[in-house]
């Protein structure tokens, strides 16, 4: 694996740290009065989401992961697992469900996600930016609500409550940014 600079991390990369592998999530760069400057990073643990706080100098030395993504389609929950299909090879393999925490809901079947491997682990899914969803239940629009931008509650067919705009009624497809968890536009 290659070595990078401890200034060199930025937010998204990946360690190898303390015997764990760890993604940045933040990253904070200062220059102190007095001494060298580091890199105040907040670390997330891959394997049980763990948080950590390291600083790092430009001369520390740590060890890049890169991980390999692989495009794969969703077939079916099991026990709390996620199973998902290598579309070339038409392996399966199980991932834990809490792996995509809150988006959970927006995994559907037949779905094509991204699974990052660490090897032959599975570490991460990505779920697709944009899906589409239907409104199941909202409040009636009331009139003269339209005059400023305001929102209204809903609740989607997968049971997630976000809020959307007031011309938006029951029954009506929308797209969810799944990363926000937020309404998107009308589909």
């Amino acid at each position: 694996m290659p070595k990078i600079n401890g200034n060199e991390i930025k937010p998204g990369t990946i360690i190898e740290h303390d015997g764990g592998l760890w993604a940045s999530v933040k990253v904070n760069h200062v220059k102190p009065g007095k001494g060298g400057a580091f890199a105040q990073v907040e670390l997330k643990n891959l394997r049980d989401g763990r948080k950590l706080n390291e600083r790092f100098r430009s001369e520390d030395k740590v060890e890049k992961v890169e991980l390999e993504n692989k495009d794969q389609q969703f077939l079916y929950e099991t026990d709390g697992r996620l199973v998902f299909m290598d579309a070339e090879t038409y392996e399966q393999v199980e991932i834990d469900a809490d792996l995509l925490g809150d988006r959970r809901p927006f995994l559907q079947d037949g779905m094509t996600a991204t699974v990052n491997y660490f090897g032959e682990e599975p570490l991460n899914v990505s779920l697709p930016q944009k899906v589409k969803c239907k409104v199941v239940e909202t409040e009636p629009v009331q009139k003269g609500q339209t005059a400023t931008s305001s929102f209204k509650p809903a609740i989607l067919d997968n049971g997630v409550r976000i809020m959307i705009p007031p011309f938006i009624g029951p029954d009506e497809d929308i797209i969810v940014h799944t990363e926000l968890m937020e309404y998107s536009e009308r589909a």
